[in-house]
């Protein structure tokens, strides 16, 4: 019997750490033909385990302690003075966009009607939040093989409305930060790192190397199970701009004008002697709202697994890399007919997935012509999951029957496209990728490698 809480939660924590080992510990040395393959998944230890069971004995169900240790240790670890935990991926691209609209920016706010430079070939909650607020996405086309925006097309995209760039690192791979970030400080906009797919990648510019999602004004993380570090669901915001963290936290936390730490009140020593819009004087701060917000907190649960996973980042993003090296090395063979992808320049990307387009024209062994539904089919046939390169083009999507594409700036719409994204359609139905997570080993790689030289012909 515990004599005390501590060692009553030393003996339970204990008691976690053996269940982890005799019923959850995965061996992911062994694979047998047959076994599934999925493109990413978690990959823990006893470590995050124990952490999510330590906080829910504290029973403090929203943000606590574990979400202060996150925030911290991230925000040292990429190098950035702020980072702010939210619920998901998707919520931090929300925030990282809406904190642009706040009226406090000035000249540089964020209006509706105002444009916003991205690509179509991507995944659609990086242009979601955009539309939601009634700004205007201006759509580039992406090159192969990195499968990043066209930053030849950077100019023409530009307006007068223009007031910000706001991009994804595709599937790991940094896009031109050096044109991008450049182009951004010539006019004067607002940079929006999309870092969802790269958590770990890095890019360098005149000598000096950082982490993607620090080049920016904003960057932006996910923490969904496929990604580099996960907590189930999670994201984060992160900026060295004391003004935007602030913006930050308001439209995570229902857009409220108060800082004070859930659970604590008064803490800057002012909630009942300020005067706020045309409330009456003292009204109770914790309840002034600058703008309108929402709730957008993690839970101190979800920091706790993500606690454990930091520790694990790095050597996640080795085990990425060398994955990737090593389809890389086996699928050369097929450069006639595939196009393998080709890592930006200055940069040493942290590898979400292995993406290929089949070429045009191409044909396999026997002389048929070669499709990505073929070997997309036979990947799945043989148990390796597949994916596509997320929207593949986002304007050809239900979702945007109901918007307008403007013809010129001036033009009434929702969105304008600037070319004909002729590469971004060649991704939408040639593209694919594979799996280069680190629950991967040899014979998995090996595997995949051999069902896809099969598929063409090649083996």
């Amino acid at each position: 019997m515990s004599n005390s809480e501590q060692q009553a939660r030393e003996q339970i924590l204990n008691l976690v750490a053996d269940y982890y080992n005799r019923f959850l510990k995965k061996d992911n040395d062994s694979f047998t033909e047959g076994d599934r393959i999925p493109y990413s998944g978690r990959v823990f230890d006893e470590k995050e385990v124990i952490n999510l069971v330590d906080s829910s004995l504290d029973f403090w169900l929203t943000a606590g302690r574990y979400t202060d240790e996150f925030e911290k240790r991230f925000a040292e670890l990429l190098n950035v003075r702020f980072a702010s935990l939210v619920n998901s991926g998707s919520s931090a691209n929300l925030i990282a966009f809406m904190a642009l609209t706040a009226p406090e920016l000035g000249d540089r706010q964020i209006k509706r009607g105002d444009e916003v430079i991205t690509v179509a070939c991507g995944f659609p909650t990086t242009v979601a939040p955009i539309m939601q607020y009634g700004a205007v996405p201006v759509f580039v086309d992406v090159t192969v093989p990195q499968y990043n925006i066209d930053v030849t097309m950077l100019e023409e995209a530009l307006s007068p409305k223009t007031k910000a760039v706001m991009i994804a690192h595709t599937l790991g791979n940094p896009f031109d930060l050096k044109a991008v970030r450049e182009f951004c400080d010539k006019h004067g906009l607002w940079l929006v790192e999309d870092n969802c797919d790269a958590l770990g990648s890095e890019y360098t510019i005149d000598g000096k190397t950082a982490f993607t999602g620090t080049w920016g004004d904003i960057g932006t993380s996910s923490f969904y199970p496929p990604h580099h570090i996960t907590m189930g669901e999670g994201g984060c915001v992160y900026t060295d701009n004391a003004l935007l963290h602030r913006l930050v936290r308001s439209y995570r936390d229902w857009g409220r004008d108060c800082i004070c730490p859930p659970g604590k009140d008064n803490f800057c020593g002012h909630r009942f002697d300020g005067k706020f819009g045309e409330l009456p004087v003292g009204y109770d701060h914790k309840y002034v709202y600058s703008h309108l917000g929402y709730n957008l907190k993690a839970t101190d649960m979800q920091a706790a697994v993500g606690c454990a996973q930091l520790d694990k980042l790095i050597g996640f993003a080795d085990a990425r890399r060398k994955n990737w090296k090593s389809l890389y090395e086996k699928l050369e063979c097929l450069k006639d007919v595939l196009i393998l992808p080709e890592p930006a320049e200055n940069s040493n990307p942290s590898w979400f997935g292995f993406i290929m387009g089949v070429k045009e024209g191409a044909k396999d062994g026997n002389g048929n012509e070669l499709t990505r539904n073929a070997i997309t089919k036979a990947l799945e046939d043989n148990n390796i999951q597949t994916r596509l390169l997320f929207s593949g083009n986002v304007t050809k999507h239900p979702c945007f029957d109901e918007f307008v594409c403007k013809k010129s700036v001036d033009d009434a719409g929702d969105y304008r496209v600037v070319g004909d994204l002729s590469v971004t359609d060649y991704v939408m139905n040639n593209a694919f990728w594979i799996g280069v997570y680190p629950g991967l080993n040899d014979d998995k790689i090996e595997f995949m490698a051999n069902v896809i030289k099969k598929a063409c012909g090649k083996a």
